[in-house]
C-alpha cells in the first residue's frame, strides 16, 4: 500500500467516529426538542452535516485509491448513513490497514531473502 492511499483511509478512520458521535447526539437533540424546550439541532445538524460531507468526500478518495469493489465500498457508505455506523466503518478500516502494513512488511522481507 502506498503513503497516499494508507493516508486515504486514515483520513477516512480519523472522520468515521466523530461522524457517528455527531449522528447520535443529533437524534438525542431531536428527541429533547419535541420533549423539553431544549433546542440544539440546528447547531448540531450543521456540524453533523459538516462531518457527513466529509465522511463522503474521504470515502470516495479511499474508494478511488483502494480499488475497492463496489460492494465494499457500498458497505463503507451504508455504515455513514446508520446511527452507529462510523464505529463499525473505523473497526474494519483498522483492520483493513493493519492487513496490508502485515503484507507490505511480508513482501520487503520476502525481497531481502530473495
Amino acid at each position: 500500500m502506498d503513503i497516499k492511499t494508507a493516508t486515504a483511509l486514515r483520513r477516512l478512520r480519523l472522520v468515521s467516529a466523530p461522524e457517528a458521535v455527531s449522528f447520535l447526539i443529533l437524534l438525542v437533540c431531536s428527541v429533547l426538542k419535541r420533549t423539553t424546550e431544549f433546542d440544539a439541532v440546528r447547531p448540531m445538524g450543521m456540524i453533523h452535516g459538516v462531518l457527513f460531507i466529509l465522511y463522503v468526500i474521504f470515502w470516495a478518495d479511499a474508494w478511488n485509491r483502494t480499488k475497492w469493489s463496489k460492494k465494499t465500498a457500498a458497505i463503507y457508505f451504508v455504515l455513514s448513513v446508520l446511527p452507529t455506523g462510523g464505529f463499525f466503518a473505523d473497526r474494519k478500516l483498522k483492520r483493513e490497514a493493519e492487513d496490508a502494513v502485515i503484507a507490505a512488511r511480508a513482501r520487503r522481507e520476502g525481497k531481502v531473502n530473495a
